[in-house]
């Protein structure tokens, strides 16, 4: 099986122009991503698609592969696509070029997950959620699952709803929630019907993508994962982002 890599680079960014270049601890955001999905051991080829020479030269000169993709691209997944056409990639891994943090051991657990149950379409990552903070935030995507950990749906809001829990029925359900991670493994045909679709209901409703695949009628497969993650999308993210790689240094 061949497993493409693929990182989305889009320079256009409202809250943090020039997202992908920005400087985290000296380094490029992309080249942070590029560096830590470098370690996964899953991975036949890892990519940086985007839509701007600017990018593209800056991750050459770190040395990614590079596919330029049309500027026009709706979202992350069709740049995947673009980028993974004609390589004869049997899956395709859109890594989230807003996520330095993303660890390695994610991306590979996520991709033999995916190998092991050829009934899924796509797989992804979940981490338990213990802060209410977090529950209560949108940027921090919640998901339940069934009992064989297939996704049920997908929320920014808080999911499961706790408000008709006692205190002490409160306590016990623990973790409060399951947060998704934002890296997606797909089987080729999976992502092509992606692309080909029209964005659904609840995608449009919630902005979350991952909803076009249940509405489908696709499987998709969550593995609990040990390694969190943080979005870069603000220049404060950016700034708590960088404590962190200077502590791991």
């Amino acid at each position: 099986m061949k497993v493409v890599g693929v990182i989305p680079a889009r320079y256009a960014s409202t809250r943090l122009p020039a997202k992908p270049l920005h400087l985290i601890a000296g380094k490029p955001l992309v080249q942070w991503v590029w560096e830590a999905a470098s370690r996964a051991t899953t991975l036949s080829e890892l990519v940086v698609a985007t839509d701007d020479e600017r990018i593209a030269e800056v991750a050459r000169g770190f040395g990614a592969q590079v596919a330029l993709t049309p500027a026009q691209c709706p979202s992350g997944t069709d740049r995947v696509a673009a980028a993974v056409a004609g390589r004869g990639a049997d899956i395709a891994v859109n890594i989230q070029g807003d996520e330095p943090l993303m660890p390695a051991e994610n991306i590979d657990a996520c991709v033999r997950a995916l190998l092991d149950r050829p009934e899924a379409a796509v797989s992804t990552p979940m981490v338990p959620l213990h802060d209410e903070g977090d529950l209560a935030a949108p940027h921090v995507v919640k998901v339940v699952t069934n009992s064989h950990g297939w996704a049920l749906y997908f929320s920014r809001s808080p999911i499961p709803n706790r408000s008709r829990l006692s205190p002490a029925e409160a306590a016990a359900a623990q973790p409060l929630a399951m947060k998704h991670l934002g890296l997606y493994v797909y089987r080729r045909d999976a992502l092509e019907a992606f692309v080909a679709m029209k964005p659904s209901r609840y995608e449009v409703i919630e902005k979350l993508e991952q909803l076009r695949f249940l509405e489908a009628g696709y499987r998709i497969l969550m593995v609990t994962v040990a390694g969190d993650s943080i979005g870069v999308d603000t220049p404060a993210d950016a700034a708590a982002v960088e404590q962190i790689l200077a502590v791991r240094r």
